[in-house]
Parts: C-alpha cells; sequence; structure tokens
C-alpha cells in the first residue's frame, strides 16, 4: 500500500480544555476487539482450518496477533512458511466456512460496549447530533450477521467490511466515503478502536482517534497514541456532546 503522510485533525477548538470532543458528530467504531469480543471463535476456527490442511494448531495467542489485517492476512500468517498462494487459498475457504456456522459461538459484545451504544443512540435520537458507523477488515458479510446477531445492528447507519473497498484499513478510503456517507468533514469523526490499524487509519484520514486499552491489540497503542484512551467504552459518551 502506497505510504499515506500523516494528518492531525484541524480545528483544535474542538478540544476544550475538560477534554470534551465537542465538534464530534460522526463516530466510526472498528468490530473485533472494540466493540466485540471474538477472539476464541477466530482462533478455533483459525486451528480448525490448520487442521484441514494437516497442521497441529496454534496458541491462541499467537493467533490473536494476527487479527485485525482483514481474513486473508490471518489465514496467511496463521500458515506460517506454508503460506502460499494455493494453501492460502484452500485455507481460506475452509476458515470462512467454519467461521460462519461457529462465529456466534461464544462471541459477545465487551463490557460495557451496550450500555454506551445506547447512551449514544438516545442522545442522537434526542438533537441528531451523532451518527455511528462500523469499520472493519473483518468481511461485511459476517460483520453484519454477528451484529445482527448480538443486536445491535441498530445502532448504526453504515457497516463496511474488509470487502467493502478496494483498500482496506489502514487505508483512509473506507472513513473518506463515510464522511461523503454522513455529510461531515473530517474534523468532526472520531474513529475508536483497539489497534495501531485504527490509529493509522484515522491519522491517514485527518480524523480524531480513540484508543481502547480492552482489546486485541491495545498493547501496540502506546506507540501509536490517540488523542483518547478509554479502558471501557461506557466512558465515551461523558467525552461527547
Amino acid at each position: 500500500m502506497e505510504t499515506v503522510e500523516w494528518k492531525v485533525p484541524t480545528g483544535t477548538a474542538n478540544l476544550t480544555d475538560n477534554h470534551r470532543f465537542t465538534g464530534i458528530r460522526v463516530l466510526i467504531f472498528d468490530l473485533d476487539g472494540t466493540l466485540i469480543d471474538s477472539k476464541l471463535d477466530l482462533a478455533l476456527a483459525v486451528n480448525a482450518a490448520r487442521a484441514h490442511m494437516n497442521l497441529p494448531p496454534l496458541e491462541h495467542e499467537e493467533i490473536f496477533g494476527y487479527v485485525g489485517q482483514g481474513a486473508p492476512m490471518l489465514i496467511r500468517q496463521s500458515l506460517g512458511s506454508l503460506g502460499t498462494d494455493e494453501n492460502v487459498e484452500r485455507a481460506l475457504k475452509y476458515f470462512l466456512d467454519y467461521y460462519r456456522a461457529h462465529m456466534l459461538d461464544n462471541t459477545l459484545p465487551y463490557p460495557g460496549v451496550c450500555e454506551a451504544l445506547e447512551t449514544l443512540d438516545r442522545r442522537s435520537r434526542g438533537n441528531g447530533a451523532l451518527q455511528m458507523a462500523v469499520l472493519t477488515n473483518k468481511p461485511v458479510r459476517f460483520s453484519k450477521m454477528i451484529l445482527d446477531g448480538l443486536e445491535m445492528s441498530r445502532y448504526f447507519q453504515f457497516i463496511y467490511g474488509g470487502n467493502s473497498f478496494e483498500r482496506k484499513k489502514p487505508d483512509p478510503i473506507g472513513v473518506e466515503v463515510l464522511l461523503r456517507d454522513f455529510g461531515r468533514t473530517p474534523r468532526e469523526a472520531l474513529m475508536v478502536g483497539d489497534s495501531e490499524i485504527d490509529i493509522q487509519t484515522a491519522r491517514n484520514a485527518g480524523i480524531w482517534a480513540c484508543g481502547v486499552t480492552y482489546g486485541l491489540g491495545s498493547h501496540r497503542l502506546a506507540e501509536f497514541p490517540p488523542d483518547l484512551l478509554l479502558d471501557n467504552l461506557a466512558e465515551l459518551p461523558s467525552h461527547l456532546p
């Protein structure tokens, strides 16, 4: 991917002395590691694909480190030195079939997520000031199925996945489309995610970045500091108008 120069949102008056982002009108959420704890179902599906390829299982913690760049990269990394194009294609097909059947076996929203979304949704219905979307590198069909199954889809006007555009996060194309969808400017948008990929996406698009400390990629946020860092998503509404 072509390197994109990081941009910082202009109009710093939106960040007041008490750290409330008063100008935010659009919230763009990552999915895995931010809204939902899906790591066990992903790890089980990866190891099922490895078994299909006559390979031994990987430790779950190793698999967790591969999550975030989309299913093809997840499978390629999980195959290691055997990750040829042919093997990735075979393993990916099995992984997707298995994951489709089992993706809600153990997956649940993180603590505080539903509380935060309900609060933000009530606020949006009250004054129309906030609009919410999901932007994930997970396949869009699976993302919608999971959010439907967890009864969370109703909070989001748009749900875009890793195959919704030509390029995945951290490329800014998904954010740029959402800004057009909502008719908003970069300084009015906040990306919420658990990994450096989400922070890079926000920087590349010139929008604000919020990190959460509980997700799969949170250990890397020290190298990619967001504008706001939360231990629980229930804290987010207090920072917004």
